[in-house]
């Protein structure tokens, strides 16, 4: 059972009553809102990083790498934790990979600001 009535083309093939171009619009002009509660994660992951450059912009890049590095951090525990219908823009490939690959880079972007030596300016 499906959402939409089919109709038959000239050569007798069924084909899907698809919606029109105006009812298209309206959805996407009705829905400016994260669909899922990983949607709004996701947002909120994005706007974590995006203060982490700000930080490594102003001058403090160690402590802006770490920010970006606790971003993508929470992420990966977001994508552990949500289920795959929920996870919304997390969900990329599979839940284990994605939380493998997001653990990977904080934990380096952890590691990195840790590690690198101070340089004389």
């Amino acid at each position: 059972m499906t959402d939409f009535e089919e109709t038959s083309d000239p050569e007798g093939e069924p084909t899907p009553d698809l919606p029109s171009e105006e009812e298209i619009a309206r959805d996407l002009e009705a829905r400016r809102y994260p669909r899922t509660i990983g949607g709004a994660f996701y947002i909120v992951v994005l706007v974590v990083a995006a203060v982490g450059i700000g930080i490594v912009w102003s001058g403090s890049w160690r402590n802006g790498v770490r920010v970006v590095a606790g971003a993508v951090i929470f992420g990966s525990a977001l994508r552990l934790c949500l289920p795959a219908r929920d996870a919304g823009m997390l969900a990329v490939r599979n839940r284990y990979v994605d939380c493998l690959m997001l653990a990977g880079v904080g934990g380096t972007l952890l590691f990195l600001a840790a590690t690198i030596p101070n340089q004389p300016i």
